[in-house]
């Protein structure tokens, strides 16, 4: 599906950036990657371990969208990855995380459209859903965004979805290379924000897989939730540092204590498939049905029951300590 292709990755030098061009460049034979950010460090530091002739890296910002237009022209399809994701960040510095969760999403889609480009996926997070902090609300604000857009591009070109996935072994700024810096260090103890925690987890290799699927599942409007497992924190810390206590220091600023991705609001609109679950679009596309049965590969679906939720205390699939080692070490190779 990427041979011969021109692929725009926005916030192209993070960990999934990186992570989906080398799976693309291992697997496809692309036209074109090309890599859009605002640090020129990070670029550079890139170029050393991708330099692919059909490589391309481009300075600019999701807020600037006169760049954007220009920068896109050409593309074939786009993975929106650029955002500001520290919640405790967002929660104090709210105008900056809007400019480019929400404003960057609008350039975004204005540059996709004016292009013509084929397809778009943007990624998403568990706090998109029922969101208590800012960044979440200002990626289900993202989301809206580019459902939405399908009824812009009026059933033309591009479709635009979304994917939704919770937090990503070893990215940077996750809890994994925090707690192993913190015992490398010879910290007298991993803080614990509270012994009940839990959360999604998923490998960044099963992140860049599923959105590779999701281009060729994709009819447009829908938000595609993996099925992956759930850890609980204390199990976690336990997993990277069996030998040191663990200290209780409180829930930080914006965060929850367990994580959603598919609301019992939106039953209603939630498909079940073998593999993942998609959230339909609760307005009314004006080109085309909303019937979300049948996806563009033909997989079948089934609505969940009504009241149907997938929280990350309620999932039948958890992660012992043991779990989470093997998992973790293989996340990493």
């Amino acid at each position: 599906m990427f041979d011969n292709k021109s692929i725009f990755i926005t916030g192209g030098t993070g960990s999934f950036g990186r992570k989906y061009t080398k799976t693309l460049l291992e697997r496809y034979k692309p036209k074109k990657i090309i890599i859009y950010s605002r640090d020129e460090l990070k670029q550079f530091e890139m170029q050393q371990e991708f330099n692919a002739p059909c490589m391309r890296y481009m300075i600019g910002d999701v807020r600037d969208q006169e760049r954007l237009v220009r920068a896109m022209r050409g593309v074939d399809y786009v993975i929106h990855a650029a955002a500001l994701k520290q919640v405790p960040a967002a929660e104090y510095n709210p105008m900056e995380c809007i400019k480019t969760n929400i404003n960057g999403a609008e350039n975004v889609i204005h540059a996709a459209i004016e292009n013509q480009v084929e397809k778009v996926i943007a990624l998403s997070t568990d706090k998109a859903a029922n969101p208590i902090n800012l960044y979440g609300a200002t990626k289900l604000a993202s989301d809206k965004l580019f459902i939405a857009a399908n009824n812009i591009s009026g059933g033309d070109r591009p479709r635009f979805s979304v994917v939704r996935y919770g937090n990503v072994v070893g990215s940077r700024g996750s809890v994994v290379p925090f707690f192993e810096k913190l015992r490398d260090s010879g910290a007298s103890h991993i803080p614990i924000t509270h012994p009940d925690m839990t959360r999604f987890w998923i490998s960044l290799q099963q992140g860049v897989d599923f959105v590779l699927k999701n281009f060729e599942r994709m009819l447009g409007g829908e938000i595609f939730v993996p099925k992956i497992p759930s850890i609980r924190i204390v199990d976690l810390a336990s997993a990277i540092a069996p030998d040191l206590p663990q200290k209780e220091v409180g829930i930080r600023p914006g965060e929850k204590l367990h994580e959603m991705m598919c609301p019992g609001d939106m039953s209603y609109n939630t498909y079940e498939y073998d593999d993942h679950y998609v959230i339909a679009p609760s307005i009314q596309f004006s080109s085309r049905s909303n019937d979300f049965t049948v996806n563009g590969l033909q997989e079948r679906g089934k609505l969940v029951q009504p009241g149907f939720e997938y929280v990350s205390d309620k999932n039948p699939h958890f992660l012992q300590a043991e779990d989470i080692i093997n998992f973790n070490r293989d996340a990493m190779l």
